[in-house]
């Protein structure tokens, strides 16, 4: 959608609401349905990975930049906020293999259909930097939005909604994972914090639920 007129911020956003929908126990039923046939089930990981795609692709395709530039980094901001960029696309891809290659990259779908077999989820993701926050993807995401060296309206509306998003969706995420994994999901919630890393260790607390 575009905001404003001539000299004036104008952003094209593909917003993610459909996929995180798409993560509720009504929208799973509709994911089973986009693929026609009896292989809707196995596909659902590749169906999802695809919505996701395009809808972040749709992004980049339809934003139109306002034109205005409020800062741009010069010299040594210049090349921090490029490698605080660049580590935080490197941090996106480690989370992403953490939480199971096959399953982000929606491989697993083609993988099962391909062999003929049902989909076999990886364990719930604990290693890695899942061992330190339960939601690095999206933590390492955001950090993509806050660590650009060119600062626009657009950029700030962009960095500001996905933030938003990126803190709120993994609740529904984190509901699904409740309801598949249990006991185990409750005593990891207990121990690992949600986005900020704890710098002491923490013990063992009652299950919540």
């Amino acid at each position: 959608m575009a905001l404003g007129d001539v000299g004036e911020p104008r952003v094209n956003c593909a917003i993610p609401c459909g996929s995180s929908v798409l993560l509720t126990a009504r929208g799973g039923r509709l994911l089973l349905r986009l693929i026609p046939g009896p292989h809707g089930a196995t596909l659902a990981t590749t169906t999802y990975a695809i919505i996701a795609s395009v809808q972040l692709l749709g992004l980049f395709v339809l934003w139109t930049p306002s034109g205005i530039v409020w800062w741009r980094a010069e010299g040594l901001a210049f090349w921090a906020l490029t490698t605080a960029y660049a580590a935080s696309w490197l941090l996106l891809t480690k989370a992403s293999f953490d939480a199971g290659a096959e399953v982000q990259s929606g491989a697993l779908g083609w993988m099962s259909l391909m062999g003929r077999i049902r989909p076999i989820f990886p364990d719930m993701p604990t290693l890695g930097l899942f061992g330190l926050i339960r939601q690095p993807i999206y933590l390492a995401f955001t950090l993509t939005l806050w660590t650009v060296p060119v600062w626009t309206p657009d950029q700030l509306c962009l960095a500001l909604f996905y933030t938003v998003y990126c803190m709120v969706a993994p609740r529904l995420k984190e509901r699904r994972f409740a309801a598949r994994y249990g006991d185990e999901f409750y005593t990891y919630l207990s121990n690992v914090p949600y986005v900020v890393p704890c710098l002491y260790a923490r013990k063992n607390t009652p299950k919540v639920k």
